[in-house]
């Protein structure tokens, strides 16, 4: 699980470098908030669960460990998706909900991983 999470943390970090690339080269900064997101939800937050799954590896054996990898790398790309339907324009009807619905996607997952952390820490 750790070296799992810690391989997509890179796939987001790589595609949020792209998109910040892209951003800057055409002065359009309106997709910030997905850059943003893709940053701190992807490569962030699950490189820093991937390292602490690499110091407690009982953690990432836990069906909670599973649930909260599925739940946020499902939830996060569809809820930026949404994102970026809202603020490039493309398509705000659909957007809104497709954000709103994955975003609480993604908070499940969080909070099965803020669970597994609270309830396995000391025994891991």
């Amino acid at each position: 699980m750790a070296h799992r999470l810690l391989k997509i943390a890179a796939v987001y970090f790589v595609i949020a470098v792209c998109m910040g690339t892209y951003m800057g080269a055409a002065q359009d900064l309106s997709l910030v908030p997905v850059h943003a997101h893709l940053n701190l939800l992807g490569w962030v937050s699950l490189g820093i669960i991937g390292c602490l799954y690499l110091q407690k590896p009982a953690l990432a054996t836990t069906r909670l460990a599973k649930l909260h990898f599925w739940l946020h790398n499902i939830g996060t790309p569809l809820m930026m998706l949404g994102v970026w339907l809202l603020h490039s324009g493309v398509n705000p009807e659909l957007g809104e909900p497709l954000a709103g619905i994955f975003s609480i996607v993604t908070v499940i997952g969080i909070i099965a991983f803020a669970v597994n952390l609270w309830r396995g820490i000391d025994r891991a």
